[in-house]
């Protein structure tokens, strides 16, 4: 039962009852119910403001381990970056270098994307700063690896060529200096008096004497592409060993060697002799590289101790004449 009001009068000294209409009881029933209501909406307003609810606190810990994974994922990237340029710099001076090949510029190996922003949908993500040099790292990587895995199938082909190359290079004596008494130097490679002539003429090989009959080895792996006599050279044979170098033997006693015939050093490919413009039994060989003569001494690293090559190179030396 609701209370009744009461009012104190002055002029009776009494109480008189207040009568209340309706309207009004209705206002002022409207007034506690607002403010009530705006009491009850600003204390849920400052519970959510600064007291997390248990879903926003799972919510901000699973945030807390996506930034922490991000975290480690950017340094194992940055390790990863890392350990490719030290294959990069392997690779440009010691395998490059080995193998005489120009290293890969760094504008290639490490070249950017360029054109549009292929990471502008993640600008609105938050931590768009991380995210994105993330991306951008593992895609920088992904370009550097496949151009890495490109350079090493290369190195792979050049260490394949360069095996045969060692192989295919002449680098042994092309007659056995073994016997001191009957095998020997007679002239090198320059400048010499020419035997017939009695003139400087420029002498492109070196000259070994021998006796007739004694085997001449093939200085390197090759391919024959002569094989016959001419009345310079005599009896002769030329070999192809490819990369750029081929050998000359001239003046044979007798050729085994066939034109189009494939040779492994150290195969006898004839025999000395005398045939051919010359003054003795001996063995002209010549070594060139892209068809010009050089110097064949600085090919018998095989064969040679160091204090061997340097007698070989005195003796060379002292000769002054040619014999053909």
């Amino acid at each position: 039962m609701r209370k009744a009001g009461y009012h104190f009068n002055s002029d009776t000294l009494s109480f008189d009852k207040i009568e209340s209409s309706l309207r009004k009881r209705l206002w002022r029933l409207f007034k506690k119910f607002f403010s009530s209501f705006s009491l009850a909406i600003v204390m849920l307003y400052l519970v959510y403001a600064f007291i997390d609810s248990p879903k926003e606190k799972l919510l901000k810990r699973k945030y807390e381990e996506v930034l922490t994974q991000y975290s480690l994922l950017s340094n194992k990237v940055e390790h990863l970056d890392n350990v490719l340029k030290d294959m990069e710099s392997r690779d440009d001076n010691i395998y490059r270098v080995i193998f005489e090949t120009d290293p890969i510029p760094s504008s290639i190996r490490r070249a950017g994307s360029g054109g549009v922003d292929q990471y502008e949908h993640l600008r609105q993500i938050d931590n768009a700063d991380l995210i994105i040099g993330t991306a951008k790292k593992i895609d920088e990587l992904s370009k550097a690896i496949y151009i890495q895995s490109k350079s090493f199938d290369k190195i792979e082909e050049l260490a394949k060529n360069k095996i045969d190359m060692l192989a295919s290079i002449p680098a042994i004596l092309p007659v056995s200096l073994k016997d001191k008494n009957t095998h020997q130097v007679t002239s090198s490679f320059g400048y010499r008096m020419h035997p017939i002539y009695k003139t400087p003429k420029f002498h492109a090989g070196m000259d070994f004497t021998g006796t007739i009959g004694t085997p001449i080895y093939a200085t390197g792996n090759g391919v024959v592409i002569e094989s016959k006599f001419d009345k310079g050279y005599g009896r002769h044979v030329v070999i192809d060993h490819g990369f750029s170098y081929k050998t000359l033997y001239a003046h044979m006693d007798k050729i085994l060697a066939k034109k189009g015939q494939k040779i492994k050093r150290g195969d006898v490919i004839g025999y000395l002799g005398n045939t051919g413009l010359s003054t003795g039994p001996h063995l002209h060989y010549e070594v060139r590289k892209n068809d010009k003569p050089i110097d064949p001494i600085n090919f018998y690293f095989n064969d040679l101790t160091p204090d061997e090559f340097e007698l070989l190179v005195e003796t060379a030396n002292n000769t002054g004449q040619s014999m053909d």
